[in-house]
């Protein structure tokens, strides 16, 4: 008769048989090992697979060692091994006794240590070859170095590439940006259509458009193309135009640099060379350089930048006709078929609202109102009650409010922003431009455009909390955006607006100061000669869209004309340039390869166009070379004629900046001996998920 009984420290079910029992050490046959059946014969019952609740002892609390104070020593109990004289610490089948085990507290390793401590996720019974599973709490209890692993290591390994392999891979990405780029150049260039994550796709002949759209996979091809694109966003943020030349211009010394250093140069020396006839050159181009003095010859500019499209440069021309040349011109989509010019009177400045809640339109981010009332203010507002007098006015005209003062924050901001959000009401505020006596002046040329009050403006007794409708200015409509706002068709009075003009142009005559003069004639600009909105038309969207880019292009052409002066387009003006570099006296043979490398680079705007134009590049130059100064080749037409006759002219601001940037970012890039990139994690495909079972069987045979 076998019987069970429990023993709670080890947690196993132990037999006793009447009659016979097992002397201390025996072991089992290799068959009752094996053999299931064989132990019940036995009188053995199997070991449970886990631990119950029932079977668990509390453990006493020892103290963690992670939380023992500096200084303090910490022992713990350790197991008593048995010596010669005490056989009973063999338990009745091979393991340690009940004794043994009582010596170690529960929930403590062979080692001493807490298995909590020691992070183990499995607890070892009397047996080394067993293991019990932990409970998933304490799973999930790791140790300290483990919980701090993810923060310890770097997100991103680095990938390194040194000499010509690294400038191998970085000129492809050169070429790849250049090639979509130079597709564009000339009178017959190409368009190129990019993919949009919204709406349809865009097609442009705009060069910098194109460089911004391309993004390359491979790291160090990616890294070659962004340095060209860098070139393009220089040469448009500073000139405005000229993003294709500045390209192709920028991949041919990166090309050529790339090639004599592969044959043993010093790329020091010859970014040396390379910047002393870049300097050559524009010395020489300013010397090429007249300046703009009639409507025809801005038509001109603003035609060949357009890329012959003579409507746009007609338009731009009769825009500064009407408003100036520093007048302020914009670019809107028309809704006719036709392209449009109207002139508004108004006021620009580069000040936008000071937060963006006070958006009231989705497309554009911009704010605009129609038929407004306008608070000017010298001094900063912080406090809410200075604007409510204010406020209420506008609401009680149901009007909107525009606040232009030196700025507006605090309790006063945060108020005006809670009632845009929460009530809807129409306000909008700016800081205003300038500073010291300039801001004073616009916000005085503001208020008389306007036909209100300046308040805060000494010698005046005007307090905020007193405003009264009269001193509010009136417009009949506000667009204020992030950068800049717009005041136009203001309601001020024309013999006052008059004579505020003649004061300017009397401190125009009177003042040397070139920096004094510029914003003067800005001041006159906005008084007297309003704002030209070109209204761009079109059968559709993408069309416009096209259409836009290069009116915004021509326009920025023209201005640069009128600043510096015109010079031979078409790339002849840079062809005239390659005598200039003959009188260049290197002080090395690697310096001297440089002024080469500028010498080829100065052909290839006009082999560029020459080769959108369906003809051999190389034949033209060498025509053009051959020829009076005047002449090149007109693409358009294809054949050799009068470059000012024809009207085919570049701004002098345009090319030099166009070369300067080109070279600057180019020779740079071929002193690079070394590339570290980032080598992105591989994202693991999430697969399909668990598909989950399929349920029971196919429910019995075929019969």
């Amino acid at each position: 008769m076998t019987r069970l009984t429990l023993d709670p420290h080890r947690a196993r079910l132990f037999p006793e048989r009447s009659g016979t029992a097992r002397s201390p050490g025996t072991s089992l046959s290799e068959p009752e090992r094996a053999e299931p059946a064989g132990l019940a014969r036995r009188g053995y019952a199997p070991a449970p697979r886990r631990l119950t609740r029932a079977f668990r002892t509390p453990e006493p609390s020892f103290p963690s060692p992670l939380s023992r104070s500096a200084g303090e020593s910490q022992s713990f109990p350790r197991r008593r091994r048995p010596g010669p004289a005490e056989p009973g610490l063999v338990g009745a089948r091979g393991g340690p006794s009940r004794a043994a085990w009582i010596a170690r507290p529960a929930g403590h390793s062979r080692e001493g240590l807490p298995t909590s401590v020691r992070g183990v996720g499995r607890l070892y019974s009397h047996r080394s070859s067993e293991m019990l599973r932990l409970p998933a709490v304490l799973r999930q209890m790791r140790p300290v170095s483990r919980a701090l692993a993810p923060h310890l290591t770097r997100a991103y390994a680095k990938d390194v590439k040194f000499g010509a392999d690294a400038r191998a891979l970085m000129l492809q990405g050169v070429d790849l940006l250049a090639d979509a780029v130079a597709v564009t150049m000339g009178p017959k260039g190409r368009t190129v259509i990019i993919e949009q994550s919204w709406g349809s796709p865009k097609v442009t002949k705009d060069g910098v458009t194109v460089a911004k759209s391309i993004d390359l996979k491979d790291k160090y091809k990616n890294i070659g193309a962004k340095l060209v694109q860098d070139v393009a966003n220089n040469t448009n943020e500073e000139a405005g135009d000229g993003t294709t030349t500045a390209t192709v211009l920028a991949r041919s010394i990166a090309k050529e640099g790339f090639e004599k250093i592969s044959k043993g140069a010093n790329p020091v020396e010859i970014r040396r060379g390379v910047m002393l006839a870049v300097d050559a050159v524009i010395a020489e181009l300013k010397k090429q350089s007249k300046p703009v003095t009639t409507p025809e010859e801005i038509a001109q500019v603003a035609t060949i930048s357009a890329n012959g499209d003579k409507e746009i440069g007609n338009i731009i021309s009769d825009a500064m006709k009407k408003v100036g040349r520093k007048g302020v011109i914009t670019v809107k989509d028309g809704k006719t078929l036709n392209d449009e010019l109207e002139i508004i009177e108004g006021m620009k400045f580069d000040r936008g609202y000071i937060s963006p809640y006070f958006i009231n339109t989705s497309k554009g981010q911009k704010c605009e109102f129609q038929d407004a009332y306008v608070l000017l203010s010298e001094k900063k507002i912080s406090s809410v009650q200075s604007i409510v007098p204010a406020l209420e006015i506008a609401n009680a005209h149901r009007k909107p409010l525009v606040i232009i003062a030196e700025d507006v924050d605090g309790e006063a901001l945060s108020t005006l922003v809670l009632n845009r959000l929460k009530v809807g009401l129409q306000v909008v505020a700016v800081k205003a431009p300038g500073f010291g006596d300039n801001r004073k002046n616009q916000l005085k040329d503001m208020a008389i455009a306007t036909g209100g009050a300046v308040f805060g403006e000494e010698g005046l007794n005007l307090n905020l909390e007193d405003v009264q409708p009269h001193d509010l200015g009136k417009v009949g409509e506000v667009i204020v955006t992030k950068d800049d706002a717009m005041l136009l068709k203001g309601k001020g009075d024309k013999a006052q607006i008059e004579k505020r003009i003649q004061e300017i142009i009397e401190q125009l005559d009177i003042t040397t100061s070139e920096y004094e003069k510029e914003k003067l004639n800005e001041r006159l600009a906005k008084l007297s000669d309003g704002v030209a909105v070109l209204k761009v038309g079109g059968t559709s969207d993408v069309e416009v869209n096209e259409k836009k880019d290069r009116v915004t292009d021509a326009l920025n052409a023209t201005r640069a004309a009128v600043e510096e002066g015109i010079v031979l387009g078409g790339g002849c003006a840079l062809l005239r340039c390659i005598p200039a570099l003959e009188s260049i006296t290197p002080a090395n043979e690697d310096q001297k390869t440089g002024i080469e490398i500028i010498k080829k680079t100065l052909k290839i705007p006009a082999m560029t166009i020459a080769k959108n134009a369906g003809v051999e590049g190389s034949l033209i130059v060498e025509k053009i070379m051959q020829s009076s100064s005047e002449v090149g080749y007109d693409a358009m037409l294809g054949d050799f004629v009068n470059m000012v006759e024809k009207g085919i002219i570049d701004p002098t601001k345009v090319v030099r900046t166009a070369l300067l940037d080109a070279a600057g970012v180019a020779s740079l890039l071929t002193t690079a001996e070394v590339v570290v990139t980032e080598i992105p994690k591989e994202e693991k495909d999430p697969g399909m998920g668990g598909m989950g079972g399929m349920g029971g069987g196919m429910g019995g045979g075929m019969f």
